[in-house]
């Protein structure tokens, strides 16, 4: 049986990798799908072929950071499918060579702009109508960059604060039957990482730094994005799954 029947979801991110995996599966799930991103075009280029086969999914061109453009997304939800029940706050950006040393105060805001205060905003907006729906779960995509260190002081610290972002909203939003949880990914093929994996060297050090041996695929997050949920973790919330091969158990 399909596990989203009758659920609506806000999917950031959504253009490539694990956003598009995750609006994908949801979609297959049974979920009507409200996908976003910056990129409107790469994302409506997928997004629009479902749609035109008669699939329950819209594309919405969308700055995280902007409380305004929050707004409209959420807009957009109520007047295609009338509720919001799942928010998946993917949308993100990796400064690549980022050093306490080389980063730009304008580069650290940015950075905490939209892999932090975004998913803050998403979800004030998004907690009031999953309220009015009786429930609902938000699934924060952090990284084990929240967890550990050596991944450049904005990112590292914006997902890190992700993590316990996460966390305080848990405790908040339980009583109201909203559960929210994080994913911390490790090393993932994505367009973010696309560069650094096409080379030699770097794909080595991944590689070896994962017990797995591998790098990991967009849907392998979406699997655990599609578990936080479903009713299926309907006693979880709070927590941290991380999905990294065991990159962190060294």
């Amino acid at each position: 049986m399909k596990k989203l029947i009758g659920k609506v979801a806000i999917v950031t991110g959504a253009a490539g990798g694990i956003g598009e995996a995750t609006a994908r599966l949801f979609l297959q799930e049974g979920a009507k799908v409200v996908a976003t991103d910056l990129q409107y075009d790469k994302l409506n280029g997928w997004v629009s072929e479902l749609a035109k086969e008669g699939l329950p999914i819209v594309a919405c061109e969308h700055n995280t950071a902007l409380q305004e453009s929050w707004v409209a997304v959420v807009n957009t939800a109520l007047t295609a499918y009338g509720a919001v029940h799942i928010l998946v706050n993917n949308a993100g950006i990796y400064p690549a060579g980022a050093t306490l040393i080389n980063t730009t105060l304008q580069q650290w805001e940015h950075v905490m702009a939209v892999n932090l205060t975004g998913p803050f905003l998403g979800a004030q907006l998004c907690v009031q109508q999953m309220v009015a729906a009786g429930g609902g779960a938000i699934v924060n995509i952090s990284s084990i960059a929240g967890m550990v260190g050596g991944n450049g002081p904005a990112y590292s610290a914006s997902k890190g604060g992700l993590r316990l972002l996460t966390k305080d909203m848990a405790v908040e939003l339980a009583p109201h039957g909203i559960r929210v949880n994080s994913i911390h990914p490790g090393g993932v093929l994505t367009p973010m990482t696309e560069g650094l994996v096409n080379m030699p060297s770097a794909d080595e050090i991944l590689k070896n730094m994962c017990p797995m041996q591998r790098i990991g695929k967009p849907e392998e997050i979406a699997a655990g994005a599609l578990y936080l949920a479903s009713d299926a973790s309907s006693y979880v919330t709070g927590t941290e799954l991380v999905i990294d091969g065991g990159m962190i158990t060294r």
